[in-house]
């Protein structure tokens, strides 16, 4: 786990709503506070996408893809205000984890890894994303956490952003 301090909030705002460059992640949750706030739960609703009515089949994962949810968040949030805070919690696809995992030459298992987590979250005056690892079990071995943190912090250094850490 690290927590990463934005240097630049338009500029990470930009890449995070105004670009693609967020969508190998998929939206857990989200809470946007502006004048209101707007709770997003990124599950899933299988019974939505059953029926003879919606015959394309089933979305690919447990959450909603980022891509899809873009929009959407960016829409509550965008307007002449600052808004007064939000939180994204967000997961790495489970093929990039797999990726993230096998280049990394961890022997930990995809099967043993729930997600890698990125909570991105602004209080108001401070823009902070905070990495996690979710383990079906617990594991002793800390190569999948630091071998996210590394991945986080090279894609953050490739999408253009700054950034400190604690």
């Amino acid at each position: 786990m690290k927590a990463y301090l934005i240097k630049e909030v338009k500029n990470f705002m930009g890449k995070l709503l105004g670009s693609d460059s967020f969508d190998s992640f998929l939206l857990a949750e989200a809470a946007i506070t502006t004048y209101n706030t707007f709770v997003i739960d990124g599950h899933i609703v299988r019974e939505f996408f059953t029926g003879d009515v919606n015959d394309e089949g089933l979305p690919p994962y447990d959450f909603s893809q980022w891509k899809d949810m873009r929009s959407l968040c960016f829409d509550l949030i965008k307007g002449k205000r600052t808004p007064a805070g939000f939180k994204f919690v967000l997961h790495l696809k489970p093929e990039i984890t797999g990726q993230v995992l096998s280049e990394g030459g961890s022997g930990v298992a995809l099967s043993d890894i729930k997600a890698f987590v990125l909570n991105i979250k602004y209080d108001g005056s401070a823009l902070t994303c905070i990495t996690a690892t979710a383990f079906y079990t617990f594991l002793p071995d800390k190569t999948p956490d630091k071998l996210w943190d590394n991945y986080f912090s090279h894609f953050l250094n490739e999408t253009g952003v700054s950034f400190e850490t604690s």
